[in-house]
């Protein structure tokens, strides 16, 4: 996957790119330098959030879609969206008026932060309404984000309840405990994946691949960091994280531009040079594809 949520602020400063420019020309570059690694993967545009179907054709205008193989939406309608879940197809059919191309789901979730009972209901509604409907379903996420960490996002405290939400999006604690949705998981794998990130030397990694395991998880969507490859010994972590997903049928989502290589020092910005996030996505797909 190129990129994640390229149409929100969070993760594209479209301040920068009002008008995805950079972003298309980046992503044809990097489709292309992937398939001449591997001709037989599976290239996914970015999952948008919002699901916007006029980024999909402003994207197809500038001949992106014919460099990937499938779109991807993210959908969160009973904690940001301004849209009800039983929408959930009517927003996967306006996507399919502008594309011709599969449309993934690679994030859909629902936080306790108001009541585990919400996460509960949430799950068992998407099931019903996407399970079958979309090539890849991926529940976002396994594992509440850790308090101590930041969310990414440009959301913070003083815009009220929305941020705090990013905290409370797992089935699992953050120590690791189960919440009432947990129990019900099974009844829809192998079919429903999930999305779990990583974060550089993550500690869960072992005790996330157990439970993914005992959960009959099979499809696992997560990321490689673009700016984690600047870090000392990224290799060394990106090796002992892919080889600890392996027996899982992984998309790789490859972001986040480090600081040094953007028009601003952020990870959202678009990066000076587009031929260094392909390369970096040629050294990933002919490491681990």
């Amino acid at each position: 996957m190129l990129w994640n949520e390229p149409n929100n602020m969070s993760h594209w400063d479209a301040l920068l790119d009002p008008e995805w420019a950079i972003y298309a020309d980046m992503v044809k570059l990097a489709g292309e330098a992937i398939c001449a690694e591997n001709g037989g993967l599976v290239r996914v545009l970015g999952g948008i959030s919002p699901i916007d179907p006029e980024f999909i054709r402003n994207m197809d205008r500038r001949g992106v879609l014919a460099a990937v193989d499938a779109v991807a939406v993210h959908g969160f309608p009973l904690d940001w969206n301004h849209w009800q879940i039983h929408e959930w197809p009517e927003r996967i059919a306006a996507v399919a008026e502008v594309t011709s191309h599969p449309i993934w789901v690679s994030e859909v979730g629902v936080s306790t932060f108001g009541a585990e009972e919400v996460q509960e209901f949430g799950l068992r509604r998407t099931a019903e309404l996407l399970l079958g409907k979309a090539p890849r379903l991926h529940w976002y996420s396994l594992y509440d984000l850790p308090r101590a960490w930041p969310a990414t996002t440009r959301h913070r405290e003083a815009e009220g309840s929305s941020y705090y939400r990013h905290f409370y999006m797992g089935l699992l604690r953050e120590d690791g405990t189960p919440k009432r949705a947990l129990r019900h998981f099974t009844d829809y794998t192998p079919e429903l994946g999930i999305c779990q990130w990583f974060h550089f030397e993550d500690p869960r990694l072992d005790e996330a691949v157990a439970w993914l395991k005992k959960l009959g998880v099979r499809k696992l969507r997560t990321g490689l960091s673009w700016a984690d490859s600047f870090r000392p010994n990224a290799l060394v972590w990106f090796d002992h994280m892919m080889r600890a997903l392996a027996s899982f049928d992984v998309t790789v989502t490859y972001c986040f531009t480090p600081d040094s290589c953007g028009l601003r020092p952020d990870h959202t910005s678009p990066p000076r040079q587009i031929e260094q996030y392909a390369e970096f996505c040629a050294q990933m797909t002919r490491r681990y594809a």
